[in-house]
């Protein structure tokens, strides 16, 4: 059964729309595996903090069931698709593997390429899977990390993914 990372972010009601997501998540999808919530300065806009985190599970569906579930989920929590690439949003959940798939699947392309790019997505993922390989880069998520930009990073960790809870 193909695991799969989502990455989940919201700077609009963020206390409100990131547990209630986790708890619609688990109750779609089962056990959750979720990194520390991690607090980011907004990238490519002026607007307030996110909050961060990526979560695993487990699926035997196929990637356009999980995605029209993730779109269902986001608009459940008040989003909506005429904003901006970077702009403010209640509730942002994307795709980022689904196993070690490589390719495009729909609009889907994976590994989702924003991996590599923001610290927001990386440090996360590393974090509750430190061992699993980058299907094109080869490497180890920990020592992609470690490798890191972090020059002028404006991210915090708040809480301990140990200490976070979603089963309601």
């Amino acid at each position: 059964m193909p695991e799969v990372f989502l990455s989940i972010g919201s700077n609009i009601d963020r206390e409100r729309h990131i547990p209630s997501a986790l708890a619609e998540l688990e109750r779609r999808f089962g056990p959750l595996t979720a990194s520390s919530t991690y607090e980011t300065a907004a990238v490519g806009f002026e607007g307030p903090a996110f909050h961060n985190l990526v979560v695993a599970f487990a699926t035997e569906l196929p990637i356009a069931e999980i995605a029209r579930i993730l779109t269902e989920i986001e608009e459940m929590h008040g989003r909506t698709r005429q904003c901006h690439k970077f702009s403010s949003r209640t509730l942002d959940l994307d795709l980022l593997l689904y196993g070690d798939m490589v390719g495009e699947e729909g609009r889907h392309k994976l590994p989702r390429d924003e991996i590599l790019r923001y610290a927001f997505v990386l440090e996360p993922l590393a974090e509750i899977a430190p061992d699993l390989k980058h299907p094109l880069a080869d490497q180890r998520y920990a020592d992609l990390w470690a490798a890191f930009d972090k020059t002028g990073l404006a991210q915090t960790r708040l809480h301990q993914a140990d200490a976070q809870r979603f089963s309601i």
